[in-house]
């Protein structure tokens, strides 16, 4: 049976089989009957179901801010998923899984994670921190001594860490991400525009025409939803200026724990991220103009990896496939 690699996110779950690559991209969303308990649908075909679903059927995502909100919703979906990616039959010789974790996760967390897999099939669960995954997934050199920088932004939580000799020497793990993002973009078409609209479109909305700087072609979008006056559907138009100055809290405490994380390195550290820089991985780190404020705000190179939301999942991946070499940077 091969190793798998799991990262477990807040938003989507993706898992990379050895020698397959990634095989399973998904919402991290499940739809439970909410008499018996059975799982009805998980990934993308449950997420459909968000705000959608009658009184029998519980639509939901069993991981908030990074961690494990519900155990046994967790352990339906990921034995789903691992049912869907793993050949008939090969899960009675059980595998060996790596899941990639938030850095600050406490260890009652770390239990739930390893609880979850184990229920869900596995015969060995490793866990590895999401910066230091995300790290060698965009290809940094976290065994030397030299020092890495990466910053993860996902959909729960955002991690930072600056890694050398296999170790975070400084980190930071703040629940402010992209759904934050997404709950003040609703927030404010609420207030501002008597619209109440669904975390799908409020997400949409982020990615089409959110930024974190000025653009220098700004832009416009429609947004539906169900008009708070009204009570019927209706439709405004929504300024990418507008949505700028929504999304600017999230973006800040981003940005502070960046900045905090820097004061944090040691000065022998500190020369070497001036050459090299910093990594942006995760998929909210898809924003419009991050890059360019993380570079004004820090005086330090920027660079996206070009596959941002595969880091934590292809490096996991990685040191699965080169155990030897990596071995010191997961937690047994």
């Amino acid at each position: 049976m091969a190793d798998i690699a799991v990262d477990l996110g807040t938003a989507n779950t993706l898992i990379q089989v050895k020698g397959r690559g990634v095989v399973l991209d998904e919402p991290s969303v499940v739809a439970v009957d909410r008499a018996t308990g059975r799982l009805l649908a998980a990934g993308l075909e449950a997420k459909r179901m968000l705000g959608r679903t009658p009184d029998a059927v519980i639509a939901s995502r069993p991981m908030r801010d990074g961690v494990i909100a519900d155990v046994d919703h967790v352990e339906m979906m990921l034995r789903h998923f691992l049912q869907r990616v793993v050949p008939h039959g090969a899960f009675r010789m059980k595998p060996r899984i790596l899941v990639g974790v938030p850095s600050g996760i406490t260890e009652m967390e770390r239990r739930a994670v390893r609880q979850a897999a184990l229920a869900a099939g596995a015969k060995e669960v490793y866990l590895i921190t999401e910066p230091v995954a995300a790290a060698i997934g965009a290809g940094l050199p976290v065994t030397a001594a030299r020092a890495s920088m990466v910053v993860n932004i996902g959909g729960g939580t955002s991690e930072i860490g600056v890694i050398a000799l296999s170790a975070l020497v400084t980190e930071r793990s703040v629940r402010v991400a992209g759904n934050k993002m997404d709950d003040a973009i609703s927030t404010a078409v609420r207030k501002q525009h008597n619209l109440l609209i669904g975390e799908a479109t409020a997400e949409n909305v982020k990615m089409q025409i959110g930024s974190a700087v000025r653009m220098a072609e700004e832009t416009t979008m429609n947004a539906t939803g169900r008009d708070l006056v009204t009570a019927i559907p209706a439709t405004v138009r929504l300024r990418s200026e507008e949505v700028r100055d929504w999304i600017q809290e999230p973006i800040r405490a981003i940005i502070a724990a960046v900045r905090a994380t820097l004061e944090a390195t040691p000065p022998e550290l500190s020369s070497d991220l001036v050459d090299n820089g910093l990594v942006l991985t995760g998929g909210c780190s898809r924003l419009r103009g991050l890059d360019l404020l993380l570079a004004d705000e820090t005086g330090l190179p920027v660079h996206r990896d070009p596959e941002p939301m595969t880091c934590v999942v292809r490096g996991a991946g990685m040191v699965l496939d080169d155990w030897n070499k990596y071995r010191d940077v997961v937690e047994l």
